[in-house]
Formats: C-alpha cells, sequence, structure tokens
C-alpha cells in the first residue's frame, strides 16, 4: 500500500514543513516516502512530527494487522525522518531516521538469551534486503513482562518486545556523489521488520530467509 501522508514540522529557520518553504532534499524525501509501497497488512497513517529534534520532520505510525482478522493488531510503531540543512555531528549527515517497533511475545520466547540480537539482525537485514544503504546506527532491544493483580488477576502475563532504532540513510553507492538517500526503501525496509515481529511469513517476493516470531495480538497503542 502507499504510505500516508506524513505530517510535518519545521523549526525557525525555515518557512513551511513540508511545503514550497522547505529545503529542496526534504521535499525530495517527503515525496519518496509518499511513494513507498508496504504489504497490504501494513497500515500506515499520520502523526504529529516532533519539533525539537531536527529544523524539518515529519512522522508516520504503523500497524500491522491479521491477514485473518483485519480487526487484530500483531505489531505496531512508527516512523520519523529529520533534516537538519546544516547537518549534525552524530548524524554524520543532514538525514536521520528514527524508528520504534513493538509487539506482544509469549513469554518463553522472552526467555530467549539470543533474542536481541536475532531482533536486531532483523532490522539490518531487512535494510539490506531492500538495498537501504545506512551507516551510524545505533538502538535498544527491551524485553518487559507484566503480571496482572486484583481486579486484573484474570488477565495472562504478558510480554512486549520494543526495537527502538535509528541510523543514517545514505545513497545508492553507485549514485552520483551529491545523490540523495531513496527515503522509500527505508520505509519498506522498516515495515520488513515490523512484519517480523508480528510473526507474519516473508513475502515471497522478498527472497528473505529469516524465521519470524509466531502470530501475536495485543501490542498497546502508541
Amino acid at each position: 500500500m502507499a504510505a500516508a501522508r506524513p505530517t510535518t514540522t519545521e523549526g525557525s529557520g525555515g518557512s513551511g514543513g513540508g511545503g514550497d518553504g522547505a529545503p529542496v532534499p526534504f521535499q525530495q524525501a517527503m515525496a519518496a516516502l509518499n511513494s513507498a509501497h508496504t504489504r497490504p497488512e501494513v497500515q500506515l497513517s499520520a502523526l504529529p512530527a516532533p519539533k525539537r529534534l531536527a529544523p524539518f520532520s515529519c512522522a508516520l505510525s504503523a500497524a500491522v494487522m491479521d491477514p485473518e482478522d483485519e480487526s487484530a493488531e500483531l505489531a505496531d510503531g512508527r516512523f520519523v525522518l529529520l533534516h537538519d540543512p546544516s547537518g549534525q555531528e552524530s548524524w554524520q549527515s543532514t538525514f536521520r531516521v528514527v524508528t520504534l517497533a513493538r509487539t506482544e511475545l509469549e513469554p518463553e520466547m522472552a526467555g530467549d538469551p539470543l533474542l536481541p540480537e536475532v531482533t536486531w539482525s532483523w532490522l539490518t537485514g531487512a535494510l539490506e534486503a531492500q538495498s537501504a544503504a545506512y551507516s551510524d546506527s545505533s538502538g535498544t532491544v527491551t524485553r518487559s513482562g507484566s503480571s496482572y493483580f486484583g481486579g486484573l488477576d484474570e488477565r495472562p502475563p504478558q510480554t512486549e518486545l520494543e526495537i527502538r532504532a535509528s541510523w543514517t540513510p545514505r545513497p545508492d553507492e553507485a549514485a552520483a556523489a551529491d545523490a540523495l538517500p531513496d527515503m522509500a526503501v527505508h520505509l519498506i525496509a522498516w515495515s520488513e521488520l515490523l512484519c517480523q515481529c508480528a510473526g507474519l511469513p516473508p513475502d515471497p517476493g522478498d527472497g528473505s530467509s529469516v524465521v519470524s516470531l509466531p502470530k501475536r495480538r495485543g501490542p498497546q497503542p502508541l
């Protein structure tokens, strides 16, 4: 499906968020996001863009729906694109992607000592599968458990997996020196990470051999 048009924000140095007053590179990045096509199970919608992280930014939320029950949500997250025309030293670029993905786990799976490393490899593998060049990646993989008592004691224990990640998108190595990153492939790669977290089988066309989590329901709202 095509990406929902993300909302934008601009700092005091700009004059129009993602509109005519935004820098041309940011406008082109926005156009690429709007052109991205994700799997049909992924529902994208616009979010208010953060105002303090960069002069220009845009944000999307995503929910992965169960193909067998379109009312059931299997995973959710958000994708934020930041742009600072002057660049930021920690980014080593003028663009930065900041993401969140999360889903509910079976409690016994949460105890797997290799789960964080495997989960992080889903992200890097998804970026590589989409030929989405990147650098300076960082992030966390968190497992958290909840037990319920009193009036909630009938609810089963819940364990959640959360991946927070950021990276600097890069142009394709074969592109011209002044080329911009193709933000569409970064959004598509991140949506594939969400689908893996949701336990959906790999898309037959993506060439992936990664084993996904069993399908789970119940991620909390953003």
